[in-house]
């Protein structure tokens, strides 16, 4: 099921056409879309300035998108999958999915179901941070789940999101990739993904739990203020965004179900091998306090280990942040 909200169906009709990155005139381009050569010349102007995507233009050979687009697909998804079966949903252009997928469940959608966009307009992570969503370059990815028997199925759930989403690197060829405490996917020290989870409901009781994942894939430019990569950049190749999407809904149902018949007490010694900062000296970041201490790993339940002043103690909460120490 796929739905647009803001972009022009001109528009989305000429990056269908324009997709496989090889050059088309202005004539074909026209009779395919049933208008004229003008009206394709602002539409490409159009694809430019609202969509941020570079049009090469050449005279005798027509027109063509500097890198090759690859659209998602809820039916390819689908069939690519093996494991996963939930129902797809993709939005050409959405403030957020996680934004929408809590509307979803207010509206009273039934759980399991994910939501994907080719762009975000409004993308937020943790702290409320801003997540850069340029058109079809990167994965937005938004999974739904009702949650029953209470707080124990949702000890370490962000933990183990990030497993899944660390075995589906591996498994595209970044070996580099690891996971940095609470909700970070790194290649070195550079950030390629990133996990938001966000409750409602009574999570004594039922509740439902979006799942949300932001993983840059083909973008190689990009004004952020923290160091960053992309699985093309880490890859060398353009990375199809169908098949990452098929392939992390797999790694996230076997995850999810060894998390919800063992608890993250199985997953445990798991997530502290693939944690980059283990034994490092950190800083623990919670609003305007800052607790330096190093490493040790994560309890039972997911929260943060670490060595301060020799003493081991353990910290957990949504608003906390994780720094490496300038001396670590």
């Amino acid at each position: 099921m796929r739905a647009s909200l803001c972009i022009e169906i001109g528009m989305l009709k000429l990056l269908t056409l324009l997709k496989d990155g090889r050059f088309h005139s202005g004539e074909a381009l026209g009779a395919a879309l049933g208008v004229s050569r003008s009206a394709v010349w602002k539409q490409l102007q159009l694809l430019e300035s609202e969509l941020n995507l570079t049009v090469y233009k050449v005279r005798g050979r027509g027109y063509r998108l500097a890198s090759p687009l690859m659209l998602l697909d809820a039916e390819q998804i689908f069939r690519l999958a093996t494991k996963a079966s939930w129902p797809v949903l993709i939005h050409d252009e959405i403030d957020s999915t996680n934004a929408e997928a809590l509307r979803l469940i207010a509206s009273g959608r039934g759980a399991p179901f994910l939501v994907l966009a080719e762009r975000q307009s409004a993308g937020r992570g943790r702290r409320g941070r801003a997540w850069l969503s340029p058109f079809a370059q990167n994965l937005y990815y938004s999974l739904v789940l009702r949650v029953e028997g209470g707080m124990r199925q949702l000890e370490g759930l962000s933990l183990v999101v990030g497993l899944a989403v660390r075995q589906t690197l591996l498994s595209l060829g970044v070996p580099g990739a690891g996971l940095k405490w609470p909700n970070d996917v790194l290649v070195g020290n550079r950030k390629v993904a990133g996990i938001l989870l966000e409750l409602v409901g009574d999570p004594a009781d039922v509740c439902h739990v979006v799942l949300g994942i932001g993983i840059n894939v083909n973008m190689q430019e990009a004004d952020i203020d923290q160091a960053w990569t992309s699985l093309t950049l880490e890859c060398g190749r353009l990375v199809d965004r169908n098949q990452l999407a098929a392939l992390l809904s797999d790694n996230m149902q076997t995850y999810l179900a060894r998390h919800r018949e063992h608890g993250f007490a199985a997953l445990q010694g798991e997530w502290e091998g693939a944690h980059l900062w283990q034994g490092r000296a950190v800083s623990l970041i919670a609003g305007s306090n800052s607790i330096n201490g190093t490493v040790l790993g994560v309890d039972r339940q997911g929260a943060l280990r670490l060595e301060v002043d020799g003493v081991e103690k353990s910290f957990s909460g949504g608003e906390l942040s994780l720094r490496l120490r300038d001396d670590s």
